[in-house]
């Protein structure tokens, strides 16, 4: 099979589309027949080894897993004797965080882990984009422990994780003020936020409305900043550590000291909270934000485009497809953007 290998850590150029073995289920397994995937923050972190602590996880010199793709989405080719959960044929989603895998024409995984039949409401290759932004917005809100008419900021409300925050806080009743940028403020809107802040054209720190929860998905705003924003018992959230893991040390901090609060919590999916996501796309509740699609054989552009940081919602791979010919016209829009 065709996957795209990546046998050391750097930038993009580092990954290669190869070809492989293909990967034979065990006895509670199921084979995966892969349609769509993505590649987001989870897949070029881990290949830039930017935060050297991911080493530990996934190796310390070279990575253990050469595959990348933790979200994918297809369907079911061949289950294991003792597989219960899914038939052959089954459209299914899913995210491995572990192992990864997803940038391959096909995946092995076992029926219990976070895995689940596609919505009824959505395509397999918009399946693809579920998980991985919305699982991560999913435990943040969960740990602010946030409720109906909880005052939310988010800030970077359009990315994988902003664009699924503003959505999954909608459908727990928060009022959103979603901060974004002007070409975006429409869309931030059509996702339900309460009051959009144009952030090139407006200051931020300007607006009187103080908040329970920051939620800098970002990492744009410090909690030093966000003091002005929030209440007195306001909690500040960030998706990264921060600069010299100043966050994490915030969280312990802030436990002791003062109304105002870190926190950083370690973020978790399991089968269950695939199926939590699933039920909401199927009640219309939220639907992931596409940004562009590429094929697995443009795998480098598509690193190269996430690693640029402008994103709206998902980049998605569509892995059985053939290549569309506006190669060259899309490494022409690259150079300009990285001039």
């Amino acid at each position: 099979m065709k996957a795209a290998i990546y046998k050391k850590y750097g930038g993009p150029y580092v990954v290669s589309v190869q070809k492989v073995g293909k990967p034979e289920p065990s006895d509670k397994e199921i084979l995966i027949k892969i349609s769509a995937s993505t590649v987001n923050r989870t897949d070029t972190g881990v290949r830039s080894a930017e935060y050297f602590v991911s080493r530990f996880f996934y190796g310390i010199f070279r990575p253990k897993h050469q595959i990348l793709g933790c979200e994918f989405a297809g369907n079911v080719e061949k289950i294991g004797i003792k597989v219960t959960q899914f038939s052959v044929g089954d459209e299914v989603f899913g995210f491995n965080e572990n192992t990864f895998g997803g940038h391959a024409e096909y995946l092995k995984i076992s029926q219990d882990a976070a895995v689940s039949i596609i919505p009824k409401n959505l395509s397999v290759v918009k399946s693809a984009a579920i998980l991985e932004g919305a699982h991560y917005a999913l435990n943040i809100i969960r740990a602010a422990k946030v409720r109906s008419g909880t005052e939310v900021l988010v800030y970077g409300a359009t990315g994988a994780i902003g664009s699924a925050a503003v959505q999954l806080l909608k459908a727990k009743g928060a009022v959103v003020t979603a901060a974004c940028d002007t070409k975006n403020v429409q869309l931030v809107k059509d996702l339900g936020a309460n009051a959009v802040v144009d952030y090139q054209k407006e200051n931020l720190f300007d607006i009187s409305t103080r908040f329970n929860f920051v939620f800098d998905t970002v990492s744009k705003i410090n909690f030093s900043k966000s003091k002005a924003l929030l209440k007195e018992d306001g909690i500040y959230i960030s998706t990264e550590p921060g600069k010299n893991w100043e966050n994490v040390f915030l969280a312990m901090k802030t436990f002791f000291l003062g109304k105002k609060r870190v926190l950083f919590p370690i973020p978790n999916i399991d089968q269950k909270t695939v199926i939590y996501l699933k039920d909401l796309v199927e009640q219309d509740l939220f639907s992931p934000v596409i940004d562009r699609y590429f094929y697995l054989d443009q795998l480098v552009d598509a690193h190269t485009y996430v690693d640029l940081g402008m994103i709206t919602g998902n980049v998605t791979i569509k892995i059985n497809a053939s290549i569309r010919s506006h190669k060259n016209v899309f490494k022409k829009k690259m150079e300009i953007l990285q001039r």
